[in-house]
């Protein structure tokens, strides 16, 4: 049976408040630009009122990026400002979280972690959003079929309608992170998550990913 799910739209108070990025952001950019936007649905009470500058670099490689908060627009740029606000180290893989101490403004720091860091949406919901936003995605199966492993059992959801279908099975809280874009897909197939589908199929389904992932 087909899953249906309702996508909640942002409060209005956050669709007034916009993410600026400049002309082709590099994926940092992207990724970071992209859970602002999706903690304005999920975590409003974290992205809200922020003000001040903070440095977002990777503790594993030289990406850095620099988000700068004013009351309506969030600007997110390419490398380190010289004397942000605030600093913090990240691992860009594991959902944002801190690797180090953070500098300057800790409040802010902290409340910008929150912010980057916001309730991922239930496996299903997430689902239901990876497809909808993929579908025109050429060589993309009609159908997404879902085996989530969670606590009171396993859980099934089939997407879509048509002949070919893929099928991804593993923890729900990571299959909520893989279709909401908070985690990497193929990293994801080193964390338990297993595939049914053919090589070329698994191509497109990476693309997919990325499109939720940074929003290309």
């Amino acid at each position: 049976m087909t899953e249906s799910t309702t996508i909640e739209a942002p409060p209005a108070g956050l669709r007034a408040a916009g993410i600026a990025v400049e002309d082709d952001p590099i994926p940092i950019v992207r990724l970071l630009a992209r859970t602002l936007r999706d903690a304005s649905v999920h975590a409003p009470e974290e992205a809200e009122g922020l003000v001040g500058t903070v440095v977002v670099r990777s503790h594993a490689t030289p990406q850095a990026a620099t988000l700068a908060f004013a009351p309506d627009v969030v600007s997110v740029t390419a490398g380190a400002l010289a004397e942000p606000d605030a600093t913090v180290v990240v691992d860009l893989d594991a959902r944002f979280a801190p690797r180090q101490e953070m500098t300057g403004d800790v409040e802010l720091a902290a409340r910008v972690l929150r912010a980057l860091r916001p309730p991922l949406p239930g496996w299903r919901e997430a689902a239901a959003r990876f497809w909808e936003v993929t579908r025109d995605i050429p060589g993309i199966p009609d159908v997404l079929v879902v085996e989530a492993d969670a606590p009171e059992g396993t859980e099934h959801g089939r997407f879509g309608a048509g002949p070919t279908s893929y099928r991804i099975a593993g923890p729900a809280d990571i299959l909520a992170g893989v279709f909401s874009g908070a985690d990497d897909f193929l990293a994801s197939l080193a964390a338990g998550v297993q595939v049914q589908g053919t090589l070329s199929q698994l191509s497109v389904m990476t693309a997919a990913s990325w499109r939720v992932r940074f929003d290309v």
